[in-house]
């Protein structure tokens, strides 16, 4: 069977079954900066996945949060704004943070490699993908029209944004951000999902690292959220 070609000369991103509604991924995102070295166990789920018009989305479960970033003055932590985190995530008895998060595809049609919004450069835009291994190939192509021109419905990689939407199992007040995006490169052959954390206030380049897990579809299931 062959991919539809659409009238603008583009054809559909390539289908991958590991890329479908419920498909669970399984693994760390490391926060490690300057003051600590820390990583925390990330699951997440496919919820809805709209390939045609470059779209996907899903939620992002963190579990064992550590503390999150707190402002330093001269080199020393300010202790009222961590025993501020503390006892704000202790309130809602969590001991994970769940989020709602929608997802950009990289096709050439619908998005391009400059994200042209998030507070992201062209310059930030290249900094990132070139941390991927499989986006060297396009990176001269890149600079010159953001990957417009390129075909990439027989690449073995799917290159997308993920940008967290909302909170779902907790208030916007328990010491977290999501201002920021990921950078994600998606394995169409193992379904392995490498990522890169942007925001300019937070630790540059922590890295997303997942793998696909069979649980989704054997029964295994997330804590039950009502997405809003």
């Amino acid at each position: 069977m062959k991919d539809k070609e659409n009238s603008s000369g583009h054809t559909s991103p390539p289908v991958c079954t590991l890329l479908t509604v419920g498909q669970a991924f399984s693994g760390t995102q490391n926060v490690s900066s300057h003051q600590k070295d820390e990583a925390w166990r990330v699951n997440v789920r496919i919820q809805g996945c709209d390939l045609d018009h470059g779209y996907l989305c899903g939620t992002m479960e963190a579990l064992n949060v550590p503390m999150a970033d707190t402002p330093v003055n001269d080199g020393l932590v300010n202790i009222q704004n961590v025993l501020a985190v503390m006892l704000t995530l202790l309130s809602h008895d969590v001991c994970q943070v769940v989020t709602f998060w929608e997802g950009e595809i990289v096709d050439g049609k619908n998005y391009t490699f400059f994200t042209g919004k998030w507070e992201a450069l062209s310059e930030d835009d290249i900094r990132h993908w070139t941390k991927f291994p499989s986006f060297q190939p396009f990176l001269e192509q890149v600079k010159v029209d953001g990957g417009k021109s390129l075909d990439l419905i027989n690449y073995p990689y799917i290159f997308m944004r993920w940008k967290e939407q909302y909170f779902v199992n907790v208030g916007t007040d328990c010491g977290l951000t999501i201002a920021g995006f990921y950078y994600v490169c998606f394995s169409c052959t193992d379904g392995s999902i490498n990522g890169f954390y942007y925001d300019p206030n937070s630790s540059p380049f922590q890295k997303l690292e997942l793998k696909s897990t069979n649980e989704g579809r054997s029964g295994f299931s997330f804590s039950f959220y009502e997405l809003q």
